[in-house]
């Protein structure tokens, strides 16, 4: 039986407005304050943050998707694939195999770790998160990376989801904290009119405009605005990211 499930975080080891050379929560990790708001452990990516900007999870990768799967039984806490993949150890920890074409069809198996492969047929180790359905060489897997791993500034295409709002300018390759819901300060790109949902800017990365045409109606919305906002200015915008 999976072990892994837990609540919120109840003690938190890293401080908000830190950062950190070292992991002290599982990434993704969930914390509230007694106002409201929520945040999520991340790991930043290769640029440090910036506060009040939005940040997503990393690129999404194709060469790690609709891999052919090994036979695995009920109850065995690997997945394996004959396909050849090119990851550095442990790129995958912490994030998930999803079965994309039965047997097993719509599984979602948490990844414990793994060494690093060059070209290689892959063996993901699962966290304590057993196989409940048998998987054969018909079986299909994608490989998807923690959505809290290397995040990057968002950018202004589609490419991968907003996952936070930097609170802290955390350092390239260290650990913090994301805003994900409540009242959080947000660099606004085009006049922001209060209560209006915003969505990620379609021509300024790490920032948020308002709905305005059907074109953004079609992008993500990361939340509402709490007040009126300037262009190029910060205001609070009540966010929606959980």
């Amino acid at each position: 039986m999976s072990n892994f499930l837990s609540g919120p975080v109840q003690v938190v080891a890293q401080t908000l407005h830190s950062s950190s050379a070292d992991q002290m929560h599982k990434l993704g990790e969930l914390v509230f304050a007694n106002d409201g708001r929520a945040f999520r452990y991340s790991l930043a990516g290769a640029t440090a943050y910036v506060a009040g900007n939005t940040y997503t999870s990393q690129d999404e990768d194709t060469d790690t998707q609709n891999l052919t799967a090994v036979a695995a039984a009920i109850g065995d806490l690997t997945i394996a694939s004959t396909s050849t993949v090119t990851v550095t150890a442990n790129e995958y920890a912490e994030g998930f195999i999803l079965i994309a074409v039965t047997p097993g069809i719509g599984r979602n198996y948490k990844i414990k770790g793994h060494i690093a492969y060059t070209t290689a047929a892959p063996t993901f180790n699962l966290d304590n998160d057993p196989v409940v359905v048998a998987l054969t060489t018909g079986s299909r897997l994608d490989a998807l990376a923690n959505p809290f791993r290397s995040t990057v500034v968002a950018g202004t295409s589609t490419v991968c989801p907003v996952v936070g709002v930097a609170v802290h300018a955390v350092v390239a390759a260290e650990y913090g904290w994301l805003q994900v819901l409540g009242t959080a300060v947000v660099e606004a790109e085009g006049t922001v009119t209060v209560g209006l949902p915003v969505v990620r800017s379609e021509t300024d990365a790490g920032t948020v405009e308002e709905i305005a045409d059907a074109a953004n109606e079609l992008r993500q919305v990361v939340g509402a605005a709490q007040t009126g906002i300037a262009d190029g200015e910060f205001g609070a915008v009540k966010l929606s990211l959980l």
